[in-house]
This record gives structure tokens, C-alpha cells and sequence, in this order.
């Protein structure tokens, strides 16, 4: 499978690790608003975001994956290119755990020794990032992260667009409201509302937060 990933920072040097890991997945295509045009270097196309389109119609198969680990951005790059939900590929490293009752939206990305177990579902653009627990019984929605070493215990509802920080805790039932951030290392013991930043243990609200276009 040919796959144009969308983003060349930080986040997309482990994508691109990832994508190594697996024999049948080629990368054709780094699409980054750094670049003013599209251009070939050996067998691998260079261009900014809008070359999205072009790159769908060059290729009979190909997949985009948005590399870029904010979430809002993901949300405003999908909003803008309106390619299908097909045109995105779910990509999990080798060594996640994932039940076969777990379902995992399109886009969405599961990284190295994450465990995602029994009826967990998980929305579209999501990041599932490195050793990050996802118990029983959860659902989160479209574009969230899921930080390094977070944990979220059985029956845990996470909205759109919701950033749960690094070595984050959140007990049984709790539901944390859309585009909203954990701290890293919070424990949270209360549903958080929408649109907050809560941190601390017990993490308690520190914000508000006006997030634009979402």
C-alpha cells in the first residue's frame, strides 16, 4: 500500500518509523506547507498540504495518515482537504495489544506497547500514543491524543478533540468534555466540562479554553 503522510515534524519521524515496520506499506509522498511546491526527489514527492489531491489522483491506491500530533490541527487539515474517510489509513505498531472486540476509527494511529482492550472504541485522526493504556469499555472520539504512559480506566468516555497528557490517570466513568486538556501526570477523579484544562491530583480546572473552528 502506497502512504502520503501529511505533515513533516516531530510526529511524522515516528510515523514514518512505524510505517518501516510494515513490509507491504511504501511511503510516496511528505506533504508539508513548508514546501512552496510539489517536487520529486527519487521516489518520493515533496509538496504543500493542497498537493493532497493531486497525489489521490496520481496514485490508484494510495493513503493519507495526518502526522501532526495537534489535534485541532488534524481537525482543520481534514475539514480543508474533504477526502474521503477511506483515503486514510489506521496504522498500529507491532507491538500494541488490541482486543478483536476494540474497534479503530479511520486515520487514527496506535503506537508502540499500547494496550487497547475488550469493546474499546475509538474515533477517526485519533493519536494512541507510545505505552498509553486504554482499559475496557472506553470510547473516545474523533481527533483525540492519548499521551505517552496515560491511562484510562474501564468505561472512560473522551470527547473530539480531547488531549490527555503524559503518565495522565483517569478512574472508572469519568468523561472528559470535547477539546479539552489533562495535564500530564493528573489524576482525574471527576468528569471534566468541556473546553478546560485540568490539572493536578486530583486534577481540578484550571481554564477555560476558547478553541476557534472547532
Amino acid at each position: 500500500m502506497k502512504i502520503a503522510i501529511i505533515g513533516k515534524g516531530g510526529h511524522s519521524k515516528v510515523i514514518q518509523d512505524l510505517i518501516s515496520l510494515h513490509s507491504k506499506l511504501k511511503i510516496v509522498a511528505y506533504l508539508d506547507d513548508k514546501y512552496e511546491e510539489l517536487s520529486r526527489k527519487e521516489d518520493i514527492f515533496f509538496g504543500p498540504i493542497f498537493a493532497a489531491e493531486i497525489i489521490n489522483d496520481m496514485f490508484n491506491e494510495v493513503k493519507f495518515i495526518i502526522a501532526i500530533g495537534n489535534n485541532k490541527l488534524r481537525s482543520l487539515i481534514v475539514n480543508q482537504l474533504k477526502l474521503t474517510n477511506v483515503s486514510y489509513v489506521t496504522l498500529i505498531h507491532p507491538t500494541a495489544i488490541i482486543s478483536t472486540s476494540a474497534k479503530i476509527g479511520g486515520g487514527s494511529v496506535v503506537m508502540a506497547h499500547s494496550v487497547i482492550n475488550a469493546d474499546t472504541q475509538i474515533g477517526e485522526h485519533a493519536i494512541i500514543n507510545t505505552a498509553s493504556v486504554i482499559e475496557h469499555d472506553n470510547q473516545l472520539g474523533d481527533f483525540v491524543h492519548i499521551s505517552p504512559n496515560a491511562t484510562l480506566t474501564g468505561g472512560v468516555k473522551i470527547e473530539d478533540g480531547v488531549q490527555v497528557g503524559a503518565g495522565a490517570t483517569i478512574i472508572p466513568k469519568m468523561k472528559i468534555g470535547k477539546w479539552s486538556v489533562i495535564g500530564a501526570g493528573a489524576t482525574v477523579i471527576h468528569s471534566i466540562p468541556p473546553f478546560c484544562t485540568a490539572v493536578g491530583v486530583p486534577a481540578i480546572v484550571k481554564n477555560n479554553q476558547l478553541i476557534e473552528g472547532v
